[in-house]
């Protein structure tokens, strides 16, 4: 395991902690735009369980290799699909966001397969 490795996937785990905890808190900066690209309420817990899932799953993935990429792949999933939300939304100007977040996600997938 490498020093990149190691910093792509702690950094993505928190940001993904961050977003999750985002949605269980309902931080305006998250949930107005939820709501707006028509985001059912219902989905809303949901989504947030699915990302702190993945952020556990990257720092697990330190002990099982495999739970982390399977993690990872989950995480890229997910952002991939909000930014076909956000798109979908033609909210445009926000598709950076959710891009944001997957980059490290797919990084440490990558830096960890190359492992």
């Amino acid at each position: 395991m490498s020093v990149a490795h190691t910093i792509v996937t702690v950094l993505g785990a928190l940001m993904a902690g961050f977003s999750a905890g985002a949605v269980f808190f309902k931080a305006e900066f998250v949930v107005g735009p939820l709501a707006e690209y028509g985001v059912p309420r219902a989905w809303w817990t949901w989504l947030g369980v699915a990302k702190a899932a993945g952020a556990i799953g990257l720092l697990v993935g330190f002990v099982v290799p495999v739970i982390g990429e399977l993690a990872a792949i989950g995480l890229v999933l997910y952002f991939t699909g909000a930014v076909i939300t956000v798109l979908r939304a033609r909210a445009y100007a926000h598709v950076p966001f959710p891009i944001i977040y997957a980059v490290p996600a797919a990084a440490s997938l990558v830096l960890g397969l190359a492992a």
